[in-house]
């Protein structure tokens, strides 16, 4: 065909910016559209939310993004409707796009699982500004325990997930070594960390070997776990688990599990488990294979972890099948090639898991789980940012020796 494809991708998550480098190299018309005007890389969120780096170490402006490639332009919009049988897309601001070529990667967003008060009393760590959002009530929290204007802060994390153990490591860092040089006024009885999941172990997806080490490493830490324990509900000062347990909480952190925007519903897609949008294993709909959804909303026939690298390696696809199709070539299925799995635990502990049965722990996992997320971020200056703050807080003069009481 003479003319171009003009791809429309929603979302500048990992899906839709892998799905925009792809589609940019076929020569198709970009335009890249997000609610925010950066991209954020979650994985460190939980080090913005902890006061290790600034938001602007883990976001990068979508525009300049978009800037790598003649053919792709960036956009600030929240989508509202799909008219699929016109190929248009409507957006908040009543403006519109055309397409030939439709990519959904617009993620996911914190499901409360039906607690009651969770939503009202607990805080999410899904986007940049949950981050925010938690740094601000931790930081003022403790200054309020520093000044006597309140009793304690004592941090319920719900979810042994990587966010959860990396969260609750992090935290117990922090109260051992960096409060008490920060806010000697404040005892070691009036702060804790206590890290709830449902399960007998940390880490489901991890081997026992693997679990047990975190776990180990979490309660070296000073991390309370409170294993095997269901969370009933959650109030304003305190988690209440369902063997009738009250857990003090003056902050409590919601680390646990994801669903599909409620918008996603008046989209007029199919959707399945968690409102994922159901597709085939091209990833596109049945009904429309001009869409394609990748990411953390796409559920394809084989089920996919709602990770970083499914979502690479799914924008990636969906790119080049939309450049086939464009092409007249047939689409081909989705084939997940998983790399592992790994998560940190704090200062020179992370576990690591590969799909051939190798495992790692320890400093070298540590070592390797930095050197990965740094290769994932974008922007020069933000690799630098991050890898300095990772010397800093974990290799700087500013440490403390001091022993807390458990």
């Amino acid at each position: 065909m003479g003319k171009r494809a003009r791809v429309v991708v929603v979302g500048a998550g990992f899906a839709g910016l892998a799905a925009t480098r792809e589609l940019a190299k076929s020569g198709a018309l970009v335009t890249l559209v997000d609610r925010n005007p950066y991209a954020t890389f979650q994985p460190l969120l939980y080090q913005v939310a902890t006061a290790g780096m600034s938001t602007s170490d883990v976001s990068y402006p979508t525009r300049t993004y978009a800037a790598r490639w003649p053919n792709v332009r960036a956009r600030r919009a929240s989508l509202s409707k799909i008219l699929a049988d016109e190929r248009r897309v409507e957006f908040e601001d009543g403006t519109s796009l055309d397409y030939d070529f439709l990519v959904l990667a617009t993620g996911v967003t914190t499901n409360w699982l039906g607690v009651p008060g969770a939503k009202e009393n607990a805080l999410p760590i899904y986007s940049l500004g949950d981050a925010a959002v938690l740094r601000r009530r931790l930081q003022h929290q403790l200054e309020d325990t520093a000044t006597g204007r309140r009793e304690s802060m004592h941090v319920v994390v719900v979810g042994a997930g990587a966010t959860g153990v990396e969260m609750a490591g992090t935290l117990a860092e922090l109260r051992r070594h960096t409060i008490p040089l920060t806010h000697p006024e404040v005892r070691a009885d009036q702060t804790s960390v206590t890290l709830v999941e449902r399960f007998e172990y940390v880490l489901a997806p991890y081997k026992p070997r693997l679990r047990d080490a975190a776990a180990e490493a979490l309660r070296r830490r000073g991390v309370r776990l409170r294993l095997g324990a269901t969370v009933a509900s959650v109030e304003p000062d305190a988690v209440v688990l369902a063997d009738g347990t009250r857990l003090p909480s003056d902050v409590t952190v919601w680390a646990l599990g994801v669903t599909a925007p409620p918008e996603v519903g008046s989209w007029g897609l199919p959707q399945g488990k968690g409102g994922r949008v159901t597709l085939t294993e091209a990833l596109n709909l049945p009904d429309h294979p001009e869409i394609f959804v990748a990411g953390d909303l796409a559920a394809p026939p084989d089920a996919l972890p709602q990770l970083a690298q499914p979502a690479i390696q799914m924008g990636k696809h969906v790119g080049k099948q939309i450049a086939a199709a464009w092409r007249g070539r047939p689409l081909r299925p989705f084939s997940y090639r998983d790399p592992g799995i790994m998560a940190t635990v704090g200062k020179a502990e992370a576990v690591l898991q590969l799909t051939n049965g190798f495992t790692m722990r320890g400093l070298p996992a540590w070592l390797v789980w930095i050197f990965v997320h740094v290769a994932y971020l974008l922007g020069d200056r933000n690799r630098a940012a991050v890898l300095l703050n990772f010397f800093w807080r974990y290799a700087g003069p500013h440490r403390s020796r001091a022993s807390v009481t458990q």
